[in-house]
């Protein structure tokens, strides 16, 4: 394959994230795999899209750091994004969201473009402009997901926990456990300044507990509506808060644990399948509690770092394969470059 990866900066990327995983394992199984930032794209006077892209070039003996630093230390090249067979987009809008505002969903438009003209888009960013949001969980049906309220009215929150209870109130846009705090019920003192303080960030999505929280949430990952699964393991972790910090995020603190997927979490797999595949999200995360998901990380989903630390398993090429399976279905692999 020629595959690109869009990344919000190539100078910012880190080496453990899944995507250094991801470009490293491309480029080890033989395809020529590129960095693309998403500030590095143009559209030529042909109609042409291209980029100044850094090559992703593995040796042998590479470590993630040695393989990360060559490529952004590599002199950049001008590719043609038409010519590939494939974009893997790993960019996190938030992290545009307040300081690059201009770049936020141009991977969503850039990518638009491409799968028009051929090339294998993942994850589809038609879906995908749905999906980035928290929103995106609501589509689901409602037995595997909390109730739920989305507003900018703190007194619909204030109604919502009275008539529910316990609850989690969130940025819709956001990640890493910032903003989110536990609400104990209609009597909690806080609940004003809680509620102030995720206003700052937009829209609130209040949801309803789910009992055993506080013992942490488990991240399942799901390839093209399948539990992602290689060496017989399946690519799951738990992540549990460290001391009175509710949230279970590894950027808060969060520990890793290993997890075993049962008949509820396939179970939650399967009542979700259908519409991830309909909806092109060709790799996910799923963030559950119990028999309840509290969040869809369709947009760059990560974690693989915690996946090998704990079963010493490599899940990119099994996610390598099935993209390539897909380029060659949609008869896009190889397609001979335009002179």
């Amino acid at each position: 394959m020629r595959i690109a990866f869009f990344v919000n900066e190539v100078s910012t990327e880190i080496d453990e994230y899944t995507t250094t995983r991801l470009a490293k394992a491309a480029a080890i199984e033989g395809h020529e795999a590129w960095y693309v930032g998403l500030g590095d794209i143009s559209q030529t006077p042909d109609q042409r899209l291209a980029a100044v892209a850094r090559a992703a070039l593995a040796k042998p003996d590479d470590t993630l750091t040695t393989f990360l630093e060559r490529a952004q230390a590599s002199d950049p090249e001008r590719i043609r994004l038409d010519d590939l067979d494939a974009v893997f987009l790993r960019n996190d809008s938030i992290e545009d969201l307040h300081e690059r505002p201009w770049a936020n969903n141009l991977h969503i438009v850039f990518g638009q473009m491409l799968a028009s003209r051929g090339v294998t888009v993942v994850n589809d960013p038609v879906g995908l402009s749905r999906a980035s949001s928290k929103l995106y969980l609501e589509e689901f049906p409602a037995e595997v997901r909390p109730p739920s309220l989305v507003t900018r009215d703190a007194d619909e929150i204030k109604d919502f926990v009275a008539d529910v209870g316990p609850a989690i109130l969130k940025p819709l846009y956001g990640a890493k456990g910032r903003n989110v705090f536990v609400v104990h019920g209609k009597d909690e003192p806080n609940l004003a300044q809680m509620t102030e303080a995720v206003l700052q960030d937009g829209y609130v999505i209040a949801q309803g507990y789910v009992e055993g929280g506080e013992d942490g949430d488990l991240r399942i990952f799901i390839l093209e509506g399948e539990l992602l699964r290689a060496d017989g393991i399946d690519a799951a972790f738990r992540r549990v808060p460290q001391g009175n910090d509710p949230r279970a995020n590894i950027s808060t603190g969060g520990r890793l644990r290993k997890a075993e997927v049962g008949d509820v979490e396939r179970g939650i797999a399967e009542t979700m399948r259908d519409k991830l595949v309909a909806d092109g999200m060709f790799f996910v995360g799923i963030d559950a509690i119990g028999d309840k998901v509290i969040e869809i990380n369709a947009e760059s989903a990560g974690g693989f770092q915690a996946v090998e630390h704990l079963y010493e398993v490599d899940m990119c090429p099994t996610i390598l394969d099935a993209l390539e399976a897909r380029c060659r279905s949609g008869s896009g692999l190889h397609r001979p470059r335009d002179p």
